[in-house]
């Protein structure tokens, strides 16, 4: 058989590769899909939340609320755990109110003096769900109570489906104390199993355990308000959960998208302290689903779902039991559906690409894509109905990319080579520099007196703690922006971000006689932006920061620091780098924003005056030994003077007693 040679490959018409091309993307993406390919499944569950987020809050049903265990009442009763005769007397003031059923999202494992106080209001409320968790890592077969019978699934069929059928299961089971179990109306489960990444998208609707399957807390809850009994609720193994008229669609794991109503407070919430004092009128809880679960970020019962990154987890549950009585609930679409979305649209993208030029092919993908998530989203939102969009997606992205590549390979005009790439990852004048002296790209360095300038915001740990990840990066990059400019402006070399801190110097590459002037012009600068933005910021309702700036000058060593071919730095190491470091930090002790080393000093006052530093004044503080030298060095601070106009004022600093530092 004769070798099929490169010049026959290539009189196959364009159009034949282009649909090859297609097809084999097509059929690689197949694959990826039948093999549930982890990054696409991971990008499909985002765009699950996105969908959730774009859909935004629905109205859910008036049958259920919240008490909640929130602030005002833990600042109200006392920390948390309470004793249980103040859950008697929640349970009490529930029952009084009439509320239909009462379902604790709370654990009552270890045993209370007034356990038999909270058990008659059980008693007698008769309308009261306690939680279990489910052990799913402990040694099979047990921890099984028999309690849990009554309120197990009795009614199971598509018996022959039962071999595929695969919930979770669970070793061993956690009840409330006895003096509680015996008199609830009935048990529901709380076991949360998050997605790979973390986040709560489906409920486990059966948890198998002593050879019987169990419900969650929220369908038992909805079951009994809907006045269905655990022997009437119908199991269809791998196809559903059948709670009256409401159907719930379920997976081959038992398990049930949730339909989330909104993010936290979508539900009305109670404080418990409230409905205690009895302040939240009868007509609020009467008839209804009281759910009693903690809210207060100290309890630690928060949750990331597709509506919220911190969402308290008695949501979830309440999320479940509005969809049953709401019959609202999301489907998946079954597998061999979404495979045919995405077979039927790869094809179709190929037929057209084939005789489309690269605008064409640019609008026309475009728009398949656009299509397909329009369609996912409306679905999604009108109908329920959750489709695969990442493979489908992705495949129309990725064929594009492979005609687009062939197109410019074979057919279209070879693209320009990429120039300066360099410049994308290092300041210009370091690039320019290694143009004019290509051996600075070496491994190594060289000695070189240099001017270094730290600059860190005080508190931004404690202020990264206090807000939201969003609302950080926002400040951040804001403050990183304006700083980055004034250094810029200064020529400074940017050496690199360290989270909030920001490391310059001067004097290297290029070589500046007045690299001292030049980095205390730029903290100057610096100084004033940041008065600028901490305006900015209180105008805008947040929280104001205030930056320390250090800076020192000496002799380091300067040029590309790391692992020849792999990853380097131009940067600057030494002595007098770190002592610039430690200055900086003193900046919260002398609760100043700029604090200038003797050495910055005695090289400024080398040089005759410099304009450009009119308007301010340099006053000598003391002089002090940081942690890791031991010779003393004299520190000064950088002020603004009254009248800009006049020149540089430098007060020599006092002969006072050396003060040393231990810590860092």
């Amino acid at each position: 058989m004769k070798r099929l040679s490169f010049q026959r490959l290539a009189t196959v018409p364009a159009p034949v590769w282009r649909v090859l091309i297609g097809l084999l993307v097509t059929a690689v993406m197949v694959l990826l899909m039948l093999r549930q390919f982890y990054p696409l499944e991971l990008l499909e569950m985002k765009l699950f939340d996105t969908a959730f987020m774009l859909r935004g809050k629905v109205n859910p049903p008036d049958a259920v609320a919240i008490a909640e265990i929130d602030e005002k009442s833990l600042q109200k009763i006392g920390r948390w755990p309470w004793d249980r005769s103040v859950m008697a007397r929640l349970v009490d003031r529930l029952a009084e109110a009439n509320a239909a059923v009462i379902a604790f999202d709370v654990m009552f494992s270890e045993a209370d003096k007034n356990d038999p106080l909270f058990a008659r209001a059980i008693n007698r409320a008769g309308n009261v769900v306690l939680p279990v968790v489910f052990d799913f890592y402990g040694t099979p077969g047990g921890g099984f109570d028999p309690l849990l019978n009554a309120s197990a699934y009795q009614n199971i069929h598509n018996q022959p489906l039962l071999s595929a059928f695969v919930p979770p299961t669970a070793s061993g089971v956690s009840l409330p104390v006895s003096a509680l179990s015996t008199e609830a109306m009935g048990f529901g489960h709380i076991s949360m199993l998050p997605d790979s990444d973390g986040t709560m998208r489906w409920e486990p609707l059966l948890v198998s355990c002593g050879g019987r399957y169990f419900p969650p807390l929220g369908l038992q809850s909805a079951a009994y308000f809907l006045g269905v009994p655990p022997e009437s609720i119908v199991v269809r193994a791998t196809e559903s959960v059948a709670v009256g008229q409401a159907v719930i669609p379920t997976d081959i794991w038992g398990r049930t998208l949730i339909n989330y109503y909104g993010p936290g407070g979508s539900f009305p919430h109670y404080s418990i302290s409230d409905i205690i004092d009895g302040t939240i009128p009868t007509k609020l809880l009467e008839n209804r689903v009281i759910l009693v679960g903690a809210t207060a970020p100290g309890i630690y019962d928060l949750r990331v779902t597709p509506m919220a990154a911190a969402m308290p987890g008695v949501e979830k549950h309440a999320a479940i039991v509005a969809s049953i009585i709401d019959r609202s609930f999301i489907r998946k679409l079954p597998a061999r559906a979404d495979l045919a979305i995405l077979i039927v649209s790869g094809l179709l993208l190929t037929a057209i690409l084939s005789r489309r030029k690269i605008m064409g092919a640019i609008m026309t993908t475009a728009f398949g894509m656009v299509g397909l998530l329009a369609s996912g989203y409306f679905f999604f939102s009108l109908k329920g109905i959750w489709l695969n969009l990442a493979y489908p997606t992705n495949n129309l992205l990725f064929i594009f990319i492979g005609v687009t590549a062939f197109n410019y390979a074979f057919e279209e005009q070879r693209a320009r080579r990429i120039r300066a790439m360099f410049s994308n990852y290092v300041a210009r004048t370091i690039v320019n520099a290694l143009i004019d002296n290509p051996d600075m790209a070496r491994l190594g360095g060289e000695r070189r007196e240099v001017t270094v300038l730290f600059s860190d915001l005080v508190g931004f740990t404690t202020f990264s703690e206090q807000h939201s990840p969003e609302e950080v990066v926002a400040v951040l990059n804001e403050y990183l922006g304006v700083m980055t400019d004034v250094v810029l402006k200064w020529q400074g070399t940017l050496d690199k971000f360290i989270g909030d801190a920001i490391v310059v110097f001067w004097g290297a590459p290029l070589p500046a006689a007045d690299h001292a002037e030049r980095a205390i012009g730029c903290a100057a600068e610096m100084a004033k932006e940041m008065r600028r933005l901490r305006e900015k910021w209180l105008g805008e309702g947040k929280a104001p920061l205030y930056a320390g700036i250090g800076i020192n000058t000496g002799e380091v060593l300067v040029g590309n620091i790391g692992a020849m071919g792999k990853k380097m730095d131009y940067t600057v190491i030494g002595d007098q780098v770190n002592l610039g470091s430690r200055v900086e930090s003193l900046t919260r002790h002398y609760r100043v924003p700029i604090l200038i080393t003797a050495n910055t000093i005695a090289k400024l006052c080398a040089k005759g005056p410099d304009n450009r530093l009119s308007g301010l004044a340099i006053h000598g503080m003391e002089r002090v030994i940081v942690k890791g030298k031991a010779e003393p060095v004299a520190l000064y601070r950088l002020d603004e003077q009254p009248d800009p106009s006049q020149p540089l004022i430098i007060e020599d600093c006092p002969e006072v007693a050396v003060v040393r530092f231990l810590e860092k």
